[in-house]
C-alpha cells in the first residue's frame, strides 16, 4: 500500500474510531463536574485495571462497597425504610389501640418526627420488631415492593426508588464496566432494600448485605417456608460492616463509598489493605436540589469521618460543587 493510500486509509477508517473513542472516554460519569474528586476516581480505575502497572489489579479482587442510605439515594427528612415503618404502623394501628399511649408508636401516630428520632437506636429496633416481623419472606417482600409501588417522599413526591443519585448509578455502572463487582453494605434491612436494588442501582439481591432479623424454616401442612422472628439476627452498620464484608462478602474490597460516620469503620477496614484502594464520601452540601446536612443530623450524621478524611486519603464529594445533577428528574 503507498503512502497516500496509507494517510487516507487512516483518514477515513481509524480517525472515526479514535475520535469515537475519546468520545465514550469523555462521557465517563457525565453527570459529574471536572474537578478533583472525578479525576481521582477515573485515575484509581485507570491503575488498577492497567495489565502490568504497578498498581493492577486481578479481576476477581476488584470488589467495590456502597453505602445505601444518603450514598445512593436521599436520606432525608428521614430514612426511607423508617417512612416504610411508619406507614406499616398506621395500617397495624386499629389492631393495637395501646400504641395510642405507647412510645414510639405514639410520636408515628401523632406526626411527631423529632421524638421518634430521639427514640435512638433502641425506639426504632422495637418499631422494626413491630412491623417487619411475625410474617414468611415471601409476605414480607411483597408488602415492600407494593411500599415501593405506592409511597411517595414527602418532599418532592416522588416514588422513593426515584430518589437515587444519578452520579453514584453512573459510578456503579462505571465499575461494573472496569471488572468491578459492586455490592451495597448497608445498615438498612437487608430484605427491605433487595427488592428494589436490582431495578435501581443493577445490584441483585446476592450482592446485597445489610441488617437482618431472625429466619427461621418451618413446615406448615407439609410446605416449608421462612418466617420473620422479632430478634435481631445482625446490625450491618458502623464497626459491624467490616464484620458483615468479611462474613458475606469473603474478600476486603478495594474501594468503598459512604457518607456518614456509620460508615467510618468500612472505610478504615477497605482503604487499610495492602492492595491500592480509594474511599469516597459523600457530603450533602445542596440544599436547593437536594439537603445540606452532617454533623448535627439525626439521620446520616458525618463528623468524625468528614475530620479524617483528609489524613486518611478519602475523597469527599462536595454535592454541590461536584455534581451537574443528582436525581433521574432533574433537569
Amino acid at each position: 500500500m503507498s503512502r497516500v493510500l496509507r494517510v487516507l486509509f487512516f483518514i477515513i477508517l481509524v480517525l472515526p474510531v479514535t475520535v469515537l473513542a475519546q468520545q465514550v472516554l469523555a462521557q465517563e460519569l457525565p453527570s459529574w463536574n471536572d474537578g478533583a474528586r472525578r479525576q481521582a476516581i477515573v485515575d484509581f480505575v485507570k491503575r488498577v485495571t492497567t495489565e502490568g502497572g504497578p498498581d493492577y489489579v486481578a479481576q476477581a479482587e476488584r470488589i467495590a462497597v456502597f453505602d445505601n442510605d444518603g450514598t445512593l439515594w436521599s436520606e432525608q427528612p428521614f430514612y426511607f425504610q423508617l417512612g416504610f415503618i411508619i406507614d406499616r404502623v398506621k395500617a397495624l394501628a386499629p389492631e393495637h389501640p395501646e400504641w395510642q399511649q405507647k412510645e414510639p408508636f405514639r410520636s408515628i401516630l401523632a406526626g411527631d418526627l423529632a421524638a421518634i428520632a430521639d427514640s435512638g437506636q433502641k425506639g426504632l429496633v422495637e418499631l422494626g420488631m413491630v412491623t417487619h416481623a411475625g410474617m414468611t419472606t415471601e409476605a414480607f417482600e411483597t408488602i415492600v415492593t407494593n411500599w415501593f409501588a405506592t409511597a411517595r417522599h414527602p418532599k418532592t413526591g416522588r416514588l422513593y426508588d426515584e430518589m437515587t443519585f444519578v452520579p453514584m448509578v453512573e459510578l456503579l455502572e462505571y465499575l461494573r464496566a472496569n471488572g468491578f463487582k459492586t455490592y451495597i453494605v448497608s445498615g438498612g434491612g437487608i430484605e427491605f432494600m433487595r427488592p428494589m436494588t436490582e431495578g435501581a442501582y443493577g445490584v441483585p439481591p446476592e450482592q446485597v448485605v445489610g441488617s437482618s432479623i431472625v429466619t427461621e424454616y418451618k413446615e406448615v401442612d407439609g410446605k416449608p417456608m421462612l418466617e420473620r422472628l422479632p430478634k435481631i439476627d445482625f446490625i450491618d452498620d458502623g464497626p459491624g460492616k467490616p464484620v458483615g464484608i468479611n462474613t458475606f462478602i469473603g474478600r476486603r474490597p478495594i474501594f468503598a463509598a459512604g457518607n456518614s460516620d456509620g460508615d467510618y469503620e468500612m472505610l478504615r477496614w477497605v482503604t487499610s489493605g495492602s492492595r491500592p484502594s480509594l474511599g469516597i464520601i459523600v457530603h450533602h452540601t445542596d440544599a436547593v436540589r437536594e439537603y445540606a446536612y452532617d454533623r448535627k443530623s439525626h439521620f446520616g450524621r458525618l463528623d468524625k469521618a468528614l475530620d479524617e478524611a483528609g489524613e486518611r486519603g478519602w475523597q469527599v464529594v462536595d454535592m454541590k460543587a461536584d455534581w451537574k445533577k443528582i436525581y433521574p428528574f432533574d433537569p
